[in-house]
């Protein structure tokens, strides 16, 4: 599926408006010009309190920016050659649905403001620029991952694909999972990133709230880039099932623990198309000789890990936000996925930005397609804000904790109608950061 090149797009007029007014230019960065892609992806690194990036950190990185809309504020009192004071870039990447099609969704990334530029109105300029964007180029919803969670829920994105975070003792959890057919071998660096980006491409269908990978991402996994400074730990293997066929891959790093002449394993990512690959791959983790703590980020609710191991509570589990998404078109968001029961109702959604205000009836029959209608002549069944649907979207957040939460107005019986069509399975996941 094609989906459009969101570079195209021009900068939202009414936040170069908005930005102008307080001496600031608001603008899209050309990145044929090394001047300016250098000062950007340095007001990046800065942004996020990086180090001062290198000549080679530069220049690695550059095809990914160069790849993506990216944007900047500038102000006009700086010196000429100033770095921007916020930053922001986005392109629209395939988002997998419950039910298994997927649809282009805007994806919104390095979002940054200077500390010398706070209190001016530039990250609702950002964030709505984008939102503005995307609906101008008719995508129906816009997706991040946050390093702060308080600041998106006022824009209208809501947490949609919860992660769980494993720490695991391996001495005590032990292993009773069963012992897949097929190997597991070393992978060299210099090939890790193409296998982790072949097999993630293939197994990411499988779960809503996927969104394909590139280049840089799989590098940066594998320690290939001059900016990781645990490169020359990392390590990789592949699984191969009983055909012969690559169906998984592991990435860690090795840490010895305060000279104990034992190591903590670091899971980078663990990406498995089967079943038996993901045991395979647990299996290495965590019967590796010497290695007395796993640690894993980025896991599906689901994951079988728990159940693998002989004494489940050698493993910890924390589960907490990661991928956001904002529902900008109704109709076009909720028909392209499918639901797990039929239901009849009409939401009633707020919008304070207007892209999904009204009234909507949504009808979904036997097969889980559902029918969007605008009915704004009619009372509404259950109301909440963009947040919440967007938080129920991928399936992944339940309809009956958000009512508990006071963020879903409804009798208990219709939420429940609720719940049981929105819910997906398998469970949603998102095992990269964009």
């Amino acid at each position: 599926m094609a989906f459009i090149d969101a570079r195209g797009i021009p900068a939202d007029q009414t936040s170069v408006d908005r930005l102008a007014a307080n001496g600031l230019d608001y603008r899209l960065v050309d990145f044929q010009d090394d001047a300016q892609a250098a000062s950007y992806q340095r007001a990046v690194a800065r942004g996020f309190l990086g180090s001062e990036p290198t000549a080679e950190a530069l220049s690695a990185e550059r095809a990914t920016f160069a790849e993506r809309r990216n944007t900047g504020v500038f102000d006009r009192t700086g010196a000429e050659n100033a770095l921007p004071v916020a930053t922001v870039n986005s392109w629209v990447t395939p988002l997998t649905l419950p039910g298994g099609d997927e649809l282009g969704m805007w994806a919104i990334s390095v979002v940054t403001v200077a500390g010398t530029h706070r209190r001016r109105g530039i990250a609702r300029a950002l964030l709505e620029g984008e939102l503005r964007a995307a609906a101008s180029a008719g995508v129906p919803v816009a997706g991040l991952t946050v390093s702060e969670a308080t600041i998106y829920g006022r824009y209208g994105f809501g947490a949609a694909v919860p992660a769980a975070r494993f720490s695991v003792d391996t001495r005590r959890a032990g292993w009773a999972g069963h012992v897949p057919a097929g190997s597991v071998e070393y992978v060299e660096r210099d090939a890790l990133a193409a296998e982790l980006g072949a097999v993630h491409e293939r197994a990411r269908h499988a779960r809503a709230g996927q969104i394909a990978g590139w280049q840089g991402r799989w590098d940066g996994y594998a320690g290939v880039t001059g900016s990781d400074a645990e490169r020359e730990k990392v390590r990789g293997v592949r699984y191969r099932d009983a055909s012969g066929e690559v169906r998984g891959v592991l990435v860690y790093t090795l840490t010895e623990i305060d000279g104990t002449f034992r190591s903590a394993l670091q899971v980078r990512l663990l990406v498995g198309e089967t079943t038996d690959a993901v045991a395979a791959l647990w299996r290495f983790a965590v019967q590796h000789d010497l290695v007395d703590q796993v640690t894993a980020d980025l896991r599906p609710l689901d994951d079988p890990l728990p159940w693998l191991v002989a004494d489940a509570r050698g493993v910890t589990q924390e589960v907490h936000d990661h991928g956001w998404l904002r529902v900008l078109d109704v109709d076009a968001a909720l028909t392209a996925r499918r639901f797990s029961a039929p239901l009849d109702v009409v939401i009633g959604i707020d919008d304070p930005l207007g892209f999904a205000q009204g009234h909507w009836r949504v009808q979904i029959d036997d097969r889980g397609v559902a029918t969007v209608s605008r009915t704004d002549d009619q009372g509404a069944d259950v109301r909440m804000g963009v947040a919440a649907l967007s938080s129920l979207y991928a399936g992944g957040v339940r309809a009956a904790a958000l009512h508990g939460a006071g963020l879903i107005h409804g009798d208990a019986a219709t939420v429940e109608r609720l719940d049981r069509a929105f819910i997906s399975f398998p469970a949603p996941s998102l095992d990269i950061w964009y």
